[in-house]
């Protein structure tokens, strides 16, 4: 029986240590990061949502809700697996208790050989049952949790795609959605996968155990059972105030998360506005609070364990006391005593062991809720209801009446009141007006993202919500301002357009388009990729690409949005052309600001307030000199002259320079013109949810997919030594030492407890007077044991708690400071967005920290209880000692190779679901295309086919952890056989007795566990140096131009003065293409110079390079005759103020994004006159909150204009000497224009100005303006010279201009 307690013990052992892993360390690994940012407006739902994820669960069956028939029948295999292997334990007590009474109770040492042989054949029958059983158990549940989760995973998405748009404003954001998508399928899983299979066992063991113990003697187990609420009760406090704790740091970790994704999606404005110190200190503060909770976690497992502990020995302490008395009374045998103390507190521990399973179900129930909710959500406006009109085929008659609405996220602003329109079949109707004026919402209303409050929307007379809505999307072709391209090839976005199109009709549409060209000329042709966004592709490329997309469908109605705003002259050209072409015989609406790319418009609506004013063709509407379109245009010709403006840049792009602010380019005029309707368009969720730095002037992402894997490689190589994460926490080396005592008092007692064993054994076949006075002794020993643990297991928690904690704290901030520092060049990497990273600084960070804390804890403990335990044994039998520690490598080794196994499988799955994370992340984002296209099912057919690697990955690992699991118990039972056996011989021969028999072989038991422990965190330990490689190849990288270097040179006084000399430059990502070549330029103190040119020439990149985001291949750059390399970098850049096309604004308050520019440090005085200077302050004083409205994420909350003016005003604030303006109006319509263009008129007074622009009025006042093309300046000049050279480079624009003006 005596092995029976071993085993036994090993259990508990493993319970509790286990236990002990999962309360502390998987808390932090498991749970996913805090649940995403939410805006401000959010806030309010999002606290009362915070209490709902605590209060609303699933009952636990639901979550098997999805399981189809394989899925049950694994299941059920896996239950019936489970209960036998449950019912191992309670049998091999019995055996154990066989085994005592042939040892003790044998007549002469001859018959014991006999008995014990007996006894040992069953241990192998039972060792070959209990193998196959848990093969079963552990392989079938892993597979039907894999199945049904990744089952979970596609309805998820594919419900959360056809939701109407308004839920994505008002309910969820990307990050969200993907966050569930990873984090909480996880759970889920977790909570249905192998845990229930454990489960199982544990109630069998339980339930088995206590059959067992009544069985053999039931009046000890009645008393026995008087120390089982206690465990129970200790077992159940434990786990609730640790996993409080652990929510409580997961929350405080959620604000740091936050901080991450906003200055990393930011890095340009942070970089151009030295605010990484600012930031540096913001993540700080939020760290502290997940450090506090991280250490109170640690001290409550502790106190937990410990008291669980006391409580067992408490129990073996009764137990001793009270056989002792039945054996004398009630005739009892020595054996049937320890059998049932064994039974009890087998039974009893695999209660205990149960709270991590039933964390994790309450876990997995409770992100259930979230999912199955959103899973069951009816969608108010489903595009795959069947039910409603097909007919074949429409008119394209639209009609508005009397049509109210309001967007669903600002129910309070009415957008409409009583909106009237009628557009005829065929017509193209154009609508204008300032921003905000409601024209976007029109096109919204049209392809019903939305539904009025009241009124109807009418096509061909029948009101839209009577057709079928996939129908009616596949009959309207959408071209909005800013394309959204999906990161696939050209071809399968063109091909977005309709279901199964073929080749020749892909071709036909990109032809129709004006794409086919540059199609062919690309490197792979129609197969080329287009990068995360398009970004591989100039503006105008991507808006042709979206009108190849929208032609293919061949619609009725063709409904452009602002299609060729962000296009410089030549590329609106090409597009407009390709428009007309296209607009023959369809019904088309289109929305622009410039009143040039509509004058041949059948029908102009001006719009002012949700209503129209005015309505007719262009030259019918000129005749009211005093009606509301000449004010427009009028509006626009004092921008100086009316429509020299092309627009903003778009095309900019067909050379390199372009991707990047096409993008750029792009989103900023969608900001404005939906920003200012303010439906958070698609346009503008995507790039807020993707956080890729797509507002700024860089390319945003432009990595070729080949390089993408650059860095991930490396981690499985290089291997970082333990000596450099031990010099880290170097600090904490006091807290270490102690923490190691407690640990080591710890391990000893189990070896210990071996002693206390045998010894008790031995008493129990004592004559009678002895047994009573050995017994009473025996048991006081177990009640010191129980309160020693009781003191050294919080120690030794609390204190690595404190160790680990630290080093995360430590760890997060070194990553975070030298990521921030990083050159821009290495935000461009697709593996190092702000999603990658932030996703490094949570997990990474965690997983290093189980290393150091728990897992350094565990070693220190069970090297201590593997030396105690061979000592002991040695000193009791060598001979026997040495033959049982021959057969533990053969467990050891079987746990090694499982572990090889499971380490292979796990990095795969990780890539693998990341690339079909991504699938869903652009499609959420730019969930208005998708739905527009109806390409819902498209991206879920995509999703599936990335999900199948890691199904498959994670079904294989379930059948080697089967087979792994199964062979472990299968060993563990045949070396109890064969220990015993020997054992008994060795008695025969007279070497030993039988006390000792069993104290060696409970003694190398303890050690074996403490052995086995050591390689469980082998799992652990070998994610946890793939993060520290990730961690510390950051940590080494060195930053190639590094902000917080603070050597270099700085000025008195900066006079301004700039020169270019012999630039030549070619972004990183793009190497193949030539940006400049010997660019020189000199530009003068406090003089205005202008940069134009087309799309790519580069304009913008000269301010990246003056900024230095990036420093020239050749040449050198100059401010007032110095090297700008020579200056400190941040100095440098606090001499500069960027106001940039799409003003990137942090999600805080305007008073706090205006301080922003002097690094948060501005005076309230300062705040409001430069916000005067931007002419800001009165829209601000006239907010509800004034200076401290929040601007939401990305400042989406405010309008394109109001944006650009806090930009503005953030610029001043510092009073640089020189004054960046890149495109800083192209996006706004004229009336905001005029606004901002003052405002900067008045700031470029008396400081050094570079002005890009593409519309050639902001110019025209420059003092130089200087023509960029191929790399190099070929004009400069004045207005004035420049228009008079025939056949100039700017002549030549102007007149395009103009051309397209007319």
């Amino acid at each position: 029986m005596g092995a029976e307690g071993e085993k036994e013990n090993i259990e508990l052992e493993d319970g509790i240590r286990i236990n002990d892993i999962g309360s502390s360390s998987n808390s932090v690994v498991k749970v996913p990061p805090g649940k995403p940012a939410k805006m401000p407006d959010q806030h309010e739902s999002e606290k009362s949502g915070k209490q709902d994820d605590g209060n609303y669960t699933v009952p636990f069956y639901k979550l098997f809700t999805f399981a189809d028939s394989t899925d049950i029948s694994l299941m059920i295999v896996g239950t019936v697996g489970a209960v036998a292997n449950g019912l191992a334990l309670p049998l091999m007590t019995i055996l154990f208790g066989d085994l005592i009474q042939s040892f003790g109770g044998a007549s002469d040492t001859h018959d014991v050989v006999h008995r014990v042989s007996k006894v040992a054949l069953e241990f192998v029958y039972l060792a070959i049952g209990s193998g196959v059983a848990s093969f079963l158990q552990v392989a079938c549940w892993m597979a039907a949790g894999e199945r049904q989760a990744a089952r979970i995973r596609n309805l998820y998405l594919k419900t959360i795609l056809r939701q109407e748009i308004a839920f994505f404003d008002k309910e969820t954001n990307t990050g969200e959605v993907v966050e569930r998508m990873s984090g909480d399928t996880v759970l889920i899983q977790d909570a249905m996968g192998e845990k229930v299979g454990k489960f199982i066992q544990l109630t069998s063991t339980f339930i088995g155990g206590f059959v067992v113990a009544f069985f053999r003697g039931w009046l000890l187990t009645l008393v026995m059972l008087a120390t089982i609420p206690p465990l129970v009760v200790a077992g159940g406090i434990m786990s609730t105030v640790v996993s409080k704790m652990a929510s409580r740091g997961q929350a405080a970790y959620g604000e740091a998360a936050v901080v991450v994704e906003q200055t990393i999606g930011s890095i340009r404005t942070v970089a151009s506005f030295t605010g990484e110190k600012h930031a540096v200190n913001k993540y700080n503060k939020s760290l502290n609070s997940a450090y506090s909770s991280g250490v109170q976690e640690g001290l409550a497992a502790g106190l937990g364990l410990g008291t669980v502990m006391l409580f067992f020995f408490c129990g073996y302490s009764l137990g001793i006391w009270y056989g002792a008395k039945l054996i004398l009374d009630k005739g009892y045998t020595g054996a049937d005593v320890i059998n049932v103390i064994f039974a009890v507190l087998t039974g009893s521990f695999s209660l205990g062991q149960a709270s991590p399973c039933m964390t994790a179900f309450a876990a997995g129930q409770a992100a259930a809720y979230k999912m199955f909710q959103t899973i069951n959500r009816k969608t108010e406006i489903d595009a795959y209801d069947t039910r409603g009109k097909q007919p074949n085929d429409i008119q394209g008659d639209i009609e508005f009446r009397d049509v109210y609405f309001s967007y669903p996220a600002r129910p309070d602003e009415q957008i409409f009141h009583g909106f009237s329109l009628h557009i005829e079949s065929g017509m193209t109707v154009a609508l204008v007006g300032e921003s905000g004026s409601g024209k976007s919402t029109v096109i919204s209303l049209i392809e019903r993202f939305y539904d009025p409050q009241a009124g109807e929307v009418l096509i061909d007379g029948i009101n839209i919500k009577e057709y079928q809505l996939r129908w009616l999307r596949g009959k309207i072709g959408l071209v909005s301002q800013e394309p959204v391209l999906f990161a696939s090839s050209i071809r399968d976005n063109i091909a977005y357009g309709k279901d199964n199109a073929t080749i020749e009709e892909i071709r036909a549409a990109a032809e129709l388009a004006n794409a086919a060209k540059f199609i062919d000329k690309m490197p792979q042709g129609i197969d080329t990729m287009v990068g995360e966004h398009g970004t591989h592709l100039s503006g105008g490329q991507k808006q042709r690409i979206a009108i190849a997309r929208a032609i293919l469908k061949n619609p009725r109605i063709l409904l452009l949005d602002e299609a060729t705003s962000a296009l410089d002259a030549e590329s609106e050209h090409i597009v407009q052309e390709a428009l007309d072409r296209v607009k023959t015989n369809r019904t088309t609406v289109v929305v622009a600001h410039r009143l040039s790319t509509v004058r041949n418009a059948d029908t102009i609506a001006v719009i002012h307030r949700g209503a129209i004013v005015e309505k007719g063709s262009h030259s019918e509407l000129l005749k009211d000199p005093d009606g509301a379109y000449c004010q427009l245009i009028r509006l626009q010709e004092m921008n100086k002259e009316s429509n020299n403006t092309s627009g903003p840049d778009q095309n900019k792009s067909d050379i390199g320079d372009s991707g990047r602010r096409s993008s750029k380019r792009l989103s900023f005029t969608r900001s404005i013109s939906w920003g200012s309707t303010r439906g958070q368009s698609s346009h503008h969720s995507f790039q807020m949810a993707l956080g890729v730095p797509i507002g700024i002037d860089i390319p945003a992402n432009t990595t070729e997919q080949s390089n993408i894997p650059e860095t991930e490689v490396p981690p499985q190589e290089q291997k970082v030594p333990l000596r450099r994460l031990a010099y880290l926490n170097k600090p904490e080396l006091p807290v270490f030492l102690l923490g190691s005592i407690a640990a080591i008092v710890n391990g000893v007692i189990f070896p210990i407890f071996a002693i206390l064993l045998s010894n008790v054994i031995n008493a129990f076949y004592e004559p009678q007077h002895k047994l009573k006075k050995d017994s009473n002794f025996w048991s006081l020993m177990f009640l010191v044991f129980g309160v020693v643990s009781l003191l050294a297991l919080p120690a030794r928690s609390y204190f690595f708690a404190v160790a680990g904690s630290k080093l995360i704290r430590r760890i997060r901030l070194m990553t975070f400071e030298k990521v921030i520092n990083m050159e821009i060049e290495w935000f461009d990497k697709t593996e190092n967005s702000s999603g990658t990273i932030g996703a490094r600084l949570s997990a990474d960070a965690a997983s290093v920290r189980s290393l150091v804390g728990d897992a350094l804890a565990l070693v220190v403990q069970n090297t201590a209880s593997m030396v105690a335990g061979l000592l002991i044994a040695f000193l009791a039998n060598w001979q026997l000692s040495l033959i049982i520690l021959a057969l533990i490598p053969l467990i050891g080794l079987n746990g090694y190779i499982q572990m090889k196994f499971i380490k292979g499988f796990s990095a795969d799955a990780k890539m693998m679901y990341e690339e079909a994370s991504q699938v869903a992340n652009d499609a959420v984002g730019s969930i208005r295309t998708v739905a527009s296209f109806s390409a819902e099912e498209k991206v879920i057919e995509l999703y599936k086919e990335k999900c199948e690697g890691p199904l498959r990955t994670g079904i294989r690992q379930g059948i080697i952890s089967g087979i792994g699991f199964g062979i472990s118990f299968f060993l563990l039972f045949c070396v109890y056989a064969t220990s015993f056996y020997v054992g008994a011989r060795l008695v025969e021969d007279g070497k030993t007795t039988f006390g000792k028999v069993f104290r060696v072989f409970f003694a190398l038991s303890m050690a074996a566990i403490g052995i086995s422990q050591s390689s469980s965190i082998a799992p652990d330990s070998s994610k946890a140096q793939s993060a520290t490689a990730s961690v510390f190849g950051i940590l080494d990288r060195k930053s190639k131009i590094d902000p917080s270097d603070d050597s270099g040179m700085s000025l008195e006084t900066v006079k301004g003065n700039i020169e270019f000399r012999h630039v030549s430059f070619r972004y990183p990502t793009r190497p193949d293409v030539q940006i400049f070549q010997d660019l020189c330029l000199a530009i003068h103190a406090g003089k205005t110079v202008a940069l134009v040119g087309e799309s790519g020439c580069g304009k913008s990149t000269a301010i990246s390079l003056l900024q230095r985001f990036y420093d020239p291949d050749l040449g050198q750059i100059l401010l007032d005759g110095i090297e700008i390399q020579r200056f400190q970098l941040r100095w440098l850049r606090q001499q500069m103020g960027l106001v940039s096309q799409e003003p990137s604004l942090f999600n805080e308050t305007i008073r706090a994004n205006i301080a922003y520019g002097k690094e948060g440090q501005a005076t309230e005085a300062e705040i409001i006159a430069s916000a005067e200077l931007a002419n800001a302050h009165k829209f601000i004083s006239g907010l509800q909150k004034g200076y401290d409205t929040f601007v939401g994420e990305r400042g989406i909350q405010l309008s394109g204009g109001q944006k650009q003016r806090i930009a503005i005003a953030r610029a001043i604030v510092k009073d640089p000497k020189i004054l960046l303006l890149d495109e800083a109006t192209s996006a706004l319509d004229a009336e905001s224009e005029r606004v901002v263009q003052d405002a900067l008129d008045r700031v470029m007074v008396d400081r050094t100005t570079i002005v890009i622009a593409h519309r050639l009025s902001t110019i025209k006042g420059a003092d130089v303006i200087a023509v960029v093309k191929n790399g190099m300046i070929i004009e400069k000049g004045k207005h004035e010279q420049l228009i008079n050279i025939k056949d100039g480079a700017y002549a030549s624009l102007v007149a395009l201009h103009s051309r397209a003006s007319s």
